[in-house]
């Protein structure tokens, strides 16, 4: 172990027990030991033990923990620390701007424990409020989260899509005369990407031409006429390189998954020259099955048969539900929000602020929801037909029970229902604390099921048949989330739902105009399980939602007199 690795460590010691809260005079001296031990112009694992002691600050103490990694590769002291720290509170320490006094008040104050929950955070605005922090720091922080995990190996689908966007473009543009499509993952518009594939007939010096021109780009040949690009802070691009004749073959084997592929090669036969992926399925005698669908063996029953539905399209979306404004945690006012909704052509505007419980997003309290609910009555009469409705994202407390009283929630057009505090729950707790939420009559949607931010959380454990089971037993739609951080509930429940007359509904959970464009990512999950516009609220006109609402209404009524 070199004295660059010895000085990691009790930086890294230094930086932890201040983000514990623990004896900041023996953390600043750990600090201080790092910084020293870098410096030393001679290696630390050559020098006997009095030789250590007598480097300039290096003391008695400092050395016998520096024998001790030495001696055994670990450091006990922090060995225990790491035990009880998060990993994802490793990884805010990788972030520029970040020390540990900063991290320390993000995860007691917030409980945020990994990078994903802090970036949405921050396009929450949670930090701006914090001691210490403000409206430029939170900017930083998230400017620099993204920085970070361009260098990761996984991406969210939203966030790749944009760049295999302008590549295809580019491609497109410089080589007219070439065939080229995107392939795989990116095709079939799964949730998360590790690379963006594209099937053409360009060749391999042709593509190294391409890239020429971009600092420190690394391009390798694979197996099976595959080229892989790797260019700094950008998603690796891997090309499926073809014959112009042979380009639908390439295409068709390429884009859908292993299980899906497996099991139409066991049925069916891939012509090598089709003139178009159509004619794949045609010579077959099987419908047309859209990139999107084709992850599961199933769906080839469904095509065969020709029963595949009409998939939700982005222009079916008639509503915003589920939104923030500054009356909790958004960035604008009400109004703003409805004029922006009314000019996108939507219908209406669902409000559901944060309850009160969710101090930490300016939840309501019960008066200023009467204040609030006067200012949504004003501005239907000035924006009429467009309407907005009065609604709260209700917590789930923890026994399962919603954060107001029932003469409060009832003031309210319609509950979502979510959970967002003490979120490391065993399977039993978690079913007993969400299932109490979908009994309550007052509850009309579950707002992101499982609680999950992709790459950073997984959410807590859900039994998702008896989930899906009860909310058809008591009339509660299922939230889509559609920040593409979320997309919650999972696309692989969607037909299960479908099946059992659930509802569900692509909702952007958004706490800006801006966020309103989250339902096309919801849009495109919702398509890979096979959802309907008929299937999913914020696809109702204004007519059938209130027809829908006065249904929820009786389902109150009829709970009430029961007590």
């Amino acid at each position: 172990m070199n004295n660059y690795e010895i000085a990691d460590h009790f930086s890294l010691l230094s930086k932890l027990m201040d983000i514990h809260g623990e004896d900041s005079f023996k953390a600043k001296s750990y600090g201080s030991a790092a910084f020293n031990i870098e410096r030393l112009t001679g290696e630390l694992a050559g020098m006997s033990d009095s030789e250590m002691s007598g480097q300039k600050g290096i003391g008695a103490s400092t050395a016998k923990k520096i024998r001790e990694l030495l001696t055994t590769g670990k450091l006990a002291q922090l060995e225990h620390i790491l035990a009880v720290t998060p990993p994802g509170i490793l990884d805010m320490l990788q972030i520029k701007g970040l020390g540990p006094k900063k991290i320390a008040v993000i995860w007691k104050e917030l409980g945020i424990e990994s990078l994903g929950e802090l970036e949405y955070a921050c396009n929450e605005n949670r930090l701006v409020a914090l001691k210490g922090f403000g409206a430029k720091t939170q900017e930083s922080v998230l400017q620099n989260i993204v920085y970070f995990k361009q260098n990761l190996g996984f991406h969210l689908w939203a966030e790749v899509e944009v760049v295999a966007a302008a590549l295809m473009q580019q491609l497109q543009g410089n080589h007219p005369g070439n065939l080229f499509s995107l392939t795989g993952d990116m095709r079939r518009q799964n949730e998360t990407v590790e690379f963006i594939e594209i099937v053409t007939d360009l060749n391999k010096a042709a593509i190294e031409k391409e890239f020429e021109t971009v600092p420190d780009t690394a391009i390798e040949e694979e197996p099976n006429e595959q080229i892989l690009v790797r260019m700094p802070g950008q998603p690796r691009v891997r090309f499926h390189l073809t014959e112009k004749v042979k380009f639908f073959h390439t295409l068709f084997m390429t884009t859908g998954s292993e299980e899906f592929i497996g099991a139409f090669l066991g049925k069916y036969k891939v012509p090598e020259a089709p003139a178009a992926e159509e004619a794949i399925f045609a010579d077959n005698k099987l419908a047309y099955i859209q990139p999107m669908l084709r992850e599961t063996a199933g769906i080839l029953d469904k095509s065969a048969a020709n029963t595949l539905s009409e998939l939700i399209k982005p222009s079916d979306i008639n509503a915003i539900i589920h939104s923030h404004s500054t009356w909790s945690d958004g960035v604008h006012t009400i109004e703003q929000m409805a004029k922006a909704a009314k000019d996108q052509g939507l219908e209406y505007l669902v409000i559901s602020d944060h309850s009160q419980t969710a101090f930490y997003a300016g939840g309501l309290k019960p008066e200023q929801i009467a204040a609030q609910h006067q200012e949504v009555d004003a501005l239907n009469a000035k924006l009429a037909p467009f309407k907005i409705f009065k609604s709260i994202e209700s917590d789930i407390l923890g026994d399962g029970s919603l954060d107001y009283t029932p003469q409060v929630l009832d003031t309210f057009d319609l509950v979502i229902a979510s959970v967002h505090s003490n979120l490391k729950m065993s399977l039993e707790k978690a079913m007993d604390r969400v299932l109490a939420a979908v009994r309550n009559p007052y509850t009309a949607i579950l707002g992101h099921p499982t609680g999950r931010l992709l790459l950073s959380r997984k959410g807590y454990p859900l039994d998702h048949k008896i989930l899906i089971d009860t909310c058809a037993a008591h009339n509660v739609v299922i939230e889509i989330n559609a920040h593409p951080r979320r997309l919650d509930i999972d696309w692989r429940w969607v037909e299960y739902a479908i099946e059992r007359g659930v509802l569900l509904s692509i909702d952007p959970d958004a706490h800006s105009i801006e966020g309103f464009k989250d339902t096309y990512y919801g849009v495109m999950v919702a398509q890979k399980g096979g959802l309907t516009a008929q299937h999913n609220l914020s696809s109702f006109t204004l007519q059938q939602f209130e027809t829908f609402l006065a249904r929820y209404r009786a389902k109150r009524i009829a709970a009430d007199v029961q007590q």
